[in-house]
């Protein structure tokens, strides 16, 4: 069904989550390698058996990637390539933790914002279905890991962070060792310090050349200027503080 899907003028918000659950064989969020060559060829299949020609931004996605082995592709570059409906899914690059209430207001809010036409089914299915992409424990809630992946891959720090998590012992003890004045939160300096060695010692996840963009992006969870250890723990700490 996935691959009809494909040729549709207009794909719904339902839709595109079976075409992206669909390639995205393996689960892990991305179409990628094969999943991606095989969504670029039954992409240009299915928009042929349907006498439509590729959009523009279907042909610079096929330029980019049909002979890129090693590309992938997350949500948000999907909902760029694919006619979907509202083009939902471009609004939701907040890192926020939230329920379907929450979720469902600040939809209403983004689509009110972007002067899109909408009506209450159609918000509960947008709502319902931005839950079942990223709501990868089934709690109902979004928290900031999984809101992590509403973001492009090139831009995603906070997925690149997944993989130098600590435990809380462990995370703890980083906390105070970079906190030098002992006053319980990191200013820019220390947090600076420490995102300078966690790059050294990451080099294979953390680019050094992007520290004053991840500094920048975790000071945004800052309370004035100040990252108290429960807010820094959302990056850093595989564990509840």
């Amino acid at each position: 069904m996935a691959r009809a899907y494909l040729q549709g003028v207009e794909i719904s918000a339902s839709q595109f989550l079976d075409i992206f659950h669909h390639y995205d064989n393996d689960g892990n969020g991305y179409i990628e390698g094969k999943e991606l060559q095989n969504f670029i060829k039954e992409l240009q299949q299915a928009r042929k058996q349907a006498g439509l020609e590729l959009t523009e931004q279907m042909k610079a996605f096929v330029e980019e990637y049909e002979k890129n082995t090693d590309g992938k592709i997350g949500i948000v570059e999907l909902v760029q390539i694919l006619p979907t409906e509202e083009n939902f899914l471009l609004f939701f690059r907040q890192q926020l933790q939230s329920c379907t209430e929450f979720m469902q207001n600040f939809l209403k809010d983004l689509l009110q914002q972007a002067k899109k036409p909408y009506d209450e089914k159609k918000l509960e299915e947008y709502t319902q279905t931005t839950l079942k992409i990223f709501d990868s424990n089934n709690d109902g809630k979004l928290c900031l890991s999984e809101m992590a992946r509403l973001l492009p891959d090139q831009e995603n720090f906070l997925l690149k962070f997944q993989g130098v998590k600590m435990e809380r012992k462990e995370f703890n003890k980083i906390f105070e060792l970079y906190d030098k004045d002992r006053n319980g939160y990191m200013d820019e300096n220390e947090l600076d310090a420490l995102l300078k060695d966690l790059c050294e010692k990451n080099k294979k996840v953390l680019e050094v050349n992007k520290i004053a963009t991840y500094k920048s992006a975790i000071m945004a969870l800052s309370d004035g200027g100040k990252l108290y250890r429960t807010e820094l723990a959302l990056v850093l700490c595989a564990e509840d503080i």
